[in-house]
């Protein structure tokens, strides 16, 4: 058997595996800064106060309340493990350098409040799926940021080149060249632009 079978499985494998990591990575950065986003807005903790001979009163504090910024980050981690797959290249890995900082971040928030809410009822299973989905995040965060400029950009199959229609019938010059208006002129006087 000669080498040739090797290389184009090797070469098959490439684009397929590229998007096996793509998909991990995206997961991982939607899963965990969406698991954080829900954490953040749950009760954290409920503080007893004293109202004098009136009964106390319970207030609830969730993630949010403590750390107004923790939601905000969680949504923007969230929003930026969509683009994942809108980018490529570099931007890409800039990108997925930033999940990763915002998903530390989050993750930094959840461990605050694992050691910080304080109250008669703490509710401790909150900031730490806060802490774990900030984790996992900037996990995918940090796979796209290793790895993300090498993988296919989305759509690429579909992109086309520009190519000359050919010459048209306003003065011989194609599409490309004698851009959008002449075509849209030929639509307006009922001819068809596409047609040499």
């Amino acid at each position: 058997m000669n080498g040739t079978g090797a290389t184009a499985t090797t070469t098959a494998d490439g684009p397929s595996t590229g998007r096996r990591e793509l998909t991990y990575a995206v997961l991982l950065c939607l899963a965990g800064a969406g698991l954080a986003a829900w954490a953040a807005t749950r009760t954290w903790s409920v503080e007893v106060l004293a109202r004098g001979t009136l009964p106390p009163s319970r207030q609830e504090r969730s993630g949010a309340d403590l750390l107004p910024w923790l939601s905000a980050l969680a949504l923007v981690a969230l929003a930026g493990g969509g683009a994942v797959l809108a980018t490529r290249g570099r931007v890409r890995r800039l990108l997925g350098g930033l999940v990763a900082l915002l998903g530390l971040a989050v993750a930094a928030g959840g461990g605050y409040g694992l050691v910080a809410t304080g109250g008669v009822e703490v509710h401790r299973q909150w900031p730490a799926l806060c802490l774990l989905g900030g984790l996992v995040a900037a996990g995918g965060g940090l796979l796209t940021a290793r790895r993300g400029a090498a993988w296919p950009a989305m759509g690429a199959r579909y992109e086309r080149t520009v190519r000359s229609a050919g010459p048209s019938r306003s003065g011989g010059r194609s599409i490309a060249e004698g851009g959008n208006r002449e075509a849209w002129d030929a639509l307006d006087r009922g001819e068809d632009p596409t047609v040499s």
